[in-house]
């Protein structure tokens, strides 16, 4: 499964900014797919993921990003908004897929830069 993310960019603190995550076609299934950030001198870090009806968030994006799917693009969104400084960081998705639940892998996109500032 190969991972392409886009979107990032810079803007202003509270602004928005929307990241997409298309994965190619597989036959594998995709069991969830999730966005992970890592800030200058952090370790990366759970934003969000969505796994069937189950959306999951980081408590610091809570009620300001949104993770969502199309299932027909084979696409995941991040809806960010209310964006601030501490948000700078390279995002990235990933997704978990394979033949079963079990045999199921992680996979990783490249990253795309968030740059929050005035």
């Amino acid at each position: 499964v190969q991972l392409q993310a886009s979107g990032g960019g810079l803007v202003q603190p509270g602004g928005s900014l929307r990241l997409s995550c298309a994965a190619s076609r597989t036959s594998f299934n995709i069991m969830a797919m999730g966005w992970y950030r890592q800030a200058p001198g952090k370790q990366r870090e759970l934003v969000a993921i969505t796994s069937g009806a189950i959306k999951t968030y980081a408590d610091s994006v809570k009620g300001r990003f949104t993770v969502s799917r199309d299932n027909a693009k084979n696409t995941m969104y991040l809806q960010m908004n209310s964006l601030k400084p501490e948000n700078t960081a390279v995002y990235y998705c990933y997704a978990n897929a394979g033949p079963t639940r079990t045999t199921a892998q992680n996979y990783w996109g490249q990253g795309t830069l968030v740059t929050v500032s005035s």
